[in-house]
């Protein structure tokens, strides 16, 4: 099948920088453990729905075995955190009954 030229980088794109985001040498930076009630969604997270189900299976998984990879922050100009990378494991701790998740702490622009 041949793709249409589109508009911008596409969803892919989005997805393949939250990826590079994420693959994180772990040795060079601060893993923090933060509260989940200082942590709140970023607002162009590109991904809307999450299925409960997979949730729900993660939040098994962090009861069992905790969080293997810390999620990504930034200081939020209003108050506590955003998260950049990691929703999926911030909602998942959220079911699991945890009230913190191991993090990462980044500066990042408005971009």
């Amino acid at each position: 099948m041949n793709k249409g030229k589109g508009l911008g980088r596409g969803i892919d794109a989005l997805f393949q920088d939250i990826a590079k985001l994420e693959d994180v040498d772990v040795k060079n930076e601060q893993v923090t453990e933060i509260l989940l009630n200082e942590l709140r969604p970023n607002p162009y997270q590109p991904r809307k729905t999450f299925d409960e189900t997979s949730l729900q299976e993660l939040a098994n998984s962090i009861l069992h075995s905790g969080v293997f990879q810390p999620i990504i922050v930034r200081k939020s100009a209003v108050k506590g955190y955003e998260i950049i990378a990691g929703e999926r494991r911030f909602r998942a701790s959220k079911l699991a009954g945890k009230e913190k998740i191991p993090a990462i702490i980044r500066e990042f622009d408005e971009e």
